[in-house]
């Protein structure tokens, strides 16, 4: 049995980490500033017992706006001289879109420091659909992406492939790209929430222009605006429509299909119940 720290254990990958890694039979115990064990990024006194005793560490960042990569250097040097003996970063695929932004300085940190480290790099989640920025209102999924196709991930994959990673050991100094089977268009991912819904939920192409303005008027920071643009211009360019065999690689299996992960999610979501 491993003790797992899962930074983040109250987000859209660590909640579910947390189930696999318990179902496995390993402790699995979050951290968060908010939870039993406290961790804060802006307060190094709590790192120390965040991960005493720890075999492996979840790492989830305070955030893509600005850069953390010393807050993470810091970070390893403490798990290091707590024993840590591992330490997987939830990154993203889209880091390849922003060089020198805040999420590549850290995978650049992971890489430099005392902790053996592996760089999880998913493609945009499924349940962006149905828990974040794709979540349909009105009917309606807004985003500047035209005819890009994206190969959605199940979260539930990244966090199998984190748990099996994190209680093996596995994979140290790699980076694993993520990604679900095939890459769909918004226009068919909205015409399979509406199938499993019942709710009619079509797809805008949102200016770009009007999407920035959007954000910066929601008070989002111009690091998050760099980030987010990044990556939803990577969709639109068609960059970021190929399939990583991560998934399949790691678990044995092919990664969860978009519609079956929607048959599963979608008719239980916030905005298919209304």
């Amino acid at each position: 049995m491993a003790r797992i720290v899962v930074l983040g254990g109250s987000g859209k990958v660590g909640r579910r980490l947390m189930d696999e890694l318990t179902a496995r039979g390993h402790l699995a115990v979050a951290a968060s500033r908010g939870s039993t064990t406290r961790f804060d990024w802006h307060d190094p006194a709590t790192w120390p017992g965040a991960v005493a005793g720890a075999d492996g560490v979840f790492v989830v960042g305070p955030g893509s706006a600005r850069d953390w990569s010393d807050r993470l250097t810091g970070f390893l040097e403490t798990a290091a001289a707590a024993s840590v003996r591992h330490a997987v970063l939830l990154s993203a695929r889209g880091v390849e879109f922003l060089p020198g932004g805040a999420v590549d300085r850290a995978e650049q940190a992971l890489a430099g420091g005392p902790v053996a480290w592996t760089i999880l790099r998913p493609s945009h989640f499924a349940q962006n659909f149905t828990e974040a920025m794709f979540a349909p209102v009105d009917g309606t999924v807004r985003a500047p992406v035209g005819a890009g196709a994206e190969p959605f991930i199940d979260v539930r994959d990244i966090a199998e492939v984190a748990a099996t990673v994190l209680a093996g050991r596995l994979c140290t100094g790699e980076s694993i790209a993520l990604s679900g089977p095939s890459a769909l268009t918004f226009d068919r991912a909205a015409a399979i929430l509406s199938d499993t819904s019942g709710v009619p939920v079509r797809f805008e192409d949102e200016d770009r222009e009007a999407h920035i303005a959007r954000l910066r008027a929601a008070g989002t920071p111009e690091g998050y605006v760099r980030w987010r643009m990044a990556m939803l211009d990577g969709i639109r360019s068609g960059a970021d429509a190929y399939v990583s065999a991560g998934v399949e690689r790691i678990l044995g299996r092919p990664a969860t299909d978009f519609a079956a992960w929607a048959r599963r999610e979608v008719p239980g979501s916030s905005w298919a119940a209304r």
